[in-house]
């Protein structure tokens, strides 16, 4: 009888419930508590929700109102998205700039299914390292890079293999317009856009470096920096010396040209180079191209060398400043001088009594030795390191050589220094004292920053005297019309200048069957304005079959006189046939 009770009263559709001040039962409808309970969940339900809309809705208003941040503090380890200034040429020209990229990463821990990632961006993603990406998916880190700075393609294509875990980071990428023209100025920036090389070194030097572990770089377009090169003139010097190095069978060779009145590099140019677009190179082995990394090597300010004969030029003006010689001096060149277990020849002797005109056109070893002695010693060492050839140069490129010289000077190191043997120096330096030989006497520190004349005469300092600069533009000038630099001359402007041929030190010795040539030149020299410097490494030929300076080093001078020299505003100068062809008294 209960149980059937309970049958009932569940299929009713009421309850039985007391009622307060009632003494008899009330019914209560089933299907209207139901509703009752149903209205008071759907308020509660309408409340949560009010309350996250609101909460959304503040969140929205306050990044609307925020100021959008230009810069944030972001660890340099981050890999922050920062910005370098553009690198321009003194007329405007880009010689660098930064590209806006993405870079591909990985988060390990939403990976899925590490080998079919791999072999998914394998097809995407050129020289993919299948191991070491599949090691890096594996880890149980939150991030790992893949592949840095990746093309727009290359981009779209991972994005349509829909591979959850893998992610884009913006970054910037280093652009160089011109490829190797401009190499060992310009330099280059690793993966993270820092400077390693050149002039990009030197930016992060002076403070960019700071600025960017500071976050006060990212995402702000910077000022351009100026240098002092002349792009259009870069571009000569370096295609000719890329030129003489493979026409003459050379291991090397090298240019630059400097403004003898504000200090200013208008081109420098070493070979082998390479593309600081590109800085390293793998083999289809996997390994680094160490051959292709030499060409990083900048031989005019990071590397010393014997510079022969053109020492020859601040051996004379020694002499000259000194008061030891005139130009109507005659030193006897009659014989060798035996100093020490030596034997000092001249190549291609007079054997006789020279002139100093004479001892300058026959590069005589013997003559400049006699100047040398004529000094001693001791002013010899002070002069030299007056003109800054024996102490590193200051200059804003990075890695500049430090000159080598012997610890203590003794004559025979006098006698064999002045015609340049036993002192390595750098060819940038080397043309930097020439200036002061034709500019007046003032030794003015090279830049690569653009400079004017007033600023230059404040940061220089005198070597010499004025009368002595005269005669060395003399010394130069007939030098390039009857002497060795005939080979370097251009008609119409006016090249002097000096060769310099010196045996190559090999394993310590000097070897007699490969050399380092150099010419050291000057124009116009009615008023030189610019000196141009080039040097070539173990040629084994020269025009005529030479191996000289004045077959192979003299005519890189004129190639790039000829060519270089409209553009540097130098207007040619042609004499009457008839008349002395020399526009300087001697």
């Amino acid at each position: 009888m209960i149980a059937f009770i309970m049958r009932l009263k569940s299929r009713a559709h009421f309850t039985v419930g007391p009622q307060p001040g009632l003494r008899d039962a009330t019914f209560i409808g089933t299907n209207a508590r139901r509703r009752k309970q149903a209205r008071q969940r759907l308020a509660i339900l309408i409340g949560l929700f009010l309350v996250a809309y609101l909460a959304l809705g503040a969140r929205l208003l306050q990044y609307g109102l925020t100021e959008p941040l230009q810069s944030a503090a972001i660890d340099a380890s981050a890999h922050a998205v920062a910005s370098r200034p553009d690198l321009t040429d003194r007329n405007g020209l880009l010689l660098a700039t930064d590209l806006n990229t993405v870079s591909l990463y990985a988060e390990p821990r939403r990976i899925l299914d590490a080998d079919e990632v791999v072999e998914k961006l394998a097809l995407v993603v050129p020289n993919l390292d299948w191991r070491e990406t599949h090691r890096k998916l594996r880890s149980d880190s939150a991030f790992q890079w893949l592949r840095r700075q990746l093309t727009p393609k290359q981009q779209a294509d991972i994005l349509a293999l829909g591979l959850p875990g893998i992610g884009f980071r913006p970054e910037k990428r280093r652009f160089y317009p011109g490829g190797a023209t401009a190499a060992h100025i310009v330099g280059h920036v690793n993966v993270d856009n820092q400077g390693l090389a050149g002039m990009e070194r030197y930016l992060d030097q002076q403070g960019l470096a700071d600025l960017r572990a500071a976050g006060l770089t990212n995402d702000t377009r910077l000022e351009p920096v100026k240098l002092s090169i002349d792009l259009r003139v870069q571009n000569i010097v370096r295609e000719v010396v890329a030129k003489a190095m493979v026409d003459y069978g050379a291991e090397a060779a090298g240019a630059v040209i400097l403004d003898v009145e504000t200090g200013e590099v208008l081109a420098m140019a070493s070979v082998p180079d390479y593309d600081p677009n590109e800085p390293s190179r793998r083999l289809a082995d996997g390994s680094i191209d160490k051959d292709y990394e030499k060409g990083w090597f900048n031989r005019i300010s990071n590397a010393t060398f014997e510079m022969g004969s053109t020492f020859k030029s601040f051996t004379l003006a020694m002499g000259l400043d000194e008061g030891k010689i005139t130009l109507n001096s005659v030193v006897d060149a009659s014989r060798p001088i035996r100093m020490g277990g030596f034997t000092i020849r001249d190549f291609k002797g007079k054997n006789r009594p020279l002139s100093i005109p004479e001892v300058f056109q026959y590069s005589s070893n013997i003559g400049t030795a006699a100047v040398a002695d004529m000094v001693g010693v001791d002013n010899h060492r002070q002069f030299f390191t007056q003109l800054g050839l024996l102490s590193r140069l200051e200059t804003e490129m990075p890695g500049v050589a430090t000159p080598t010289q012997p610890r203590n000077w003794k004559k025979i190191n006098s006698v064999t220094i002045s015609f340049g043997h036993g002192v390595s120096t750098t060819p940038l330096q080397t043309a930097a004292a020439a200036a002061a030989l034709m500019n007046g006497g003032h030794l003015i520190p090279p830049t690569f920053l653009p400079r004017s004349r007033d600023a230059a005469q404040s940061l220089a300092t005198r070597v010499l005297k004025d009368t002595t600069s005269a005669d060395m533009r003399a010394l130069y000038d007939r030098n390039g019309q009857i002497g060795s630099g005939r080979h370097a001359q251009v008609e119409g402007f006016l090249v002097g200048g000096k060769t310099g041929t010196a045996e190559k030190v090999i394993n310590g010795r000097y070897s007699k069957t490969s050399n380092f040539n150099s010419f050291l030149a000057a124009f116009p020299m009615d008023k030189p304005r610019y000196i141009v410097l080039s040097i070539i490494d173990a040629p084994r030929t020269g025009e005529n079959g030479g191996r000289t300076a004045a077959s192979n080093a003299a005519p890189m001078i004129k190639a790039i006189i000829q060519r270089a020299a409209p553009l540097l505003g130098v207007q040619p100068r042609f004499a009457d046939a008839s008349s002395d062809r020399r526009l300087i008294d001697y």
